[in-house]
Order: C-alpha cells, then structure tokens, then sequence
C-alpha cells in the first residue's frame, strides 16, 4: 500500500497567495468590464478542498457594488485564466466580496481625529 505524503499545512496559503498575485495580474490585463476600476486583490481564503475561493478586494475608483457584480460575473472567466496559470489539480470557484476595512479604518481615523481636536479644546 503507498503511503500518501502528507500536504503541507502552509500549502493553502501558498495557493491563496498565488491565486491573489495572479488575480491582481488578471484583472488588470485580461478584464475589459468597464465597471470594475482600479481594483486591489486584498486576501484570498482558500476551502481546505480547493472548490472554493473568497476573494477580497477594495476599489480605488469605482461604485464598489458594481464592481462586485462585475468581478462576480467574470469568476468564470477569471478561473478559465487561473487554470492556465496555476499547477494545482483543482482551480476554486472564485467568490468575490468587497472588502470594508480600508473604509472602517478611514471612518476609525475620523472619530479618533475628532475626539482628540475635541480633548485640545476641553484642555
């Protein structure tokens, strides 16, 4: 009986980090949607299967919900790209979701910019 070699526990996050690197290339040359601007790849999580793949992305410019809509009706087109791409028997189905923590830490910024100018004036 062939004894199988154990995967790597770092190997799923080798993945999501070529899956990210790939995707942010991909977006950038491949993808012609017009609703999608400058886009940011932030974090890929990656199934311990490999059939599923959130991707997390901030949009520089751009309605950020259209872009979502858009990034998700090119999944499939996407992962055609990362097939071609990628050494792995399975290419996960590509989930893509925006990521709010740029904007909850510029909102985070803010109140503690207030609160502070706010303490001056007490002072």
């Amino acid at each position: 009986m062939a004894s199988r070699k154990p995967s790597a526990p770092n190997r799923s996050f080798k993945v999501a980090d070529q899956i990210q690197r790939d995707l942010t290339e991909l977006i950038a040359r491949e993808l012609k949607d017009p609703r999608v601007g400058m886009v940011t790849v932030q974090s890929v999580e990656v199934t311990p299967d490999y059939a599923h793949a959130k991707v997390y992305f901030s949009v520089l410019v751009g309605d950020p919900k259209e872009c979502e809509e858009a990034l998700n009706q090119a999944a499939g087109f996407l992962r055609n790209g990362l097939f071609k791409r990628l050494h792995i028997h399975t290419v996960p189905t590509l989930h893509f979701l925006f990521d709010r923590t740029t904007e909850k830490a510029a909102d985070m910024n803010a109140l503690i910019a207030r609160a502070v100018s706010s303490r001056a004036k007490d002072d």
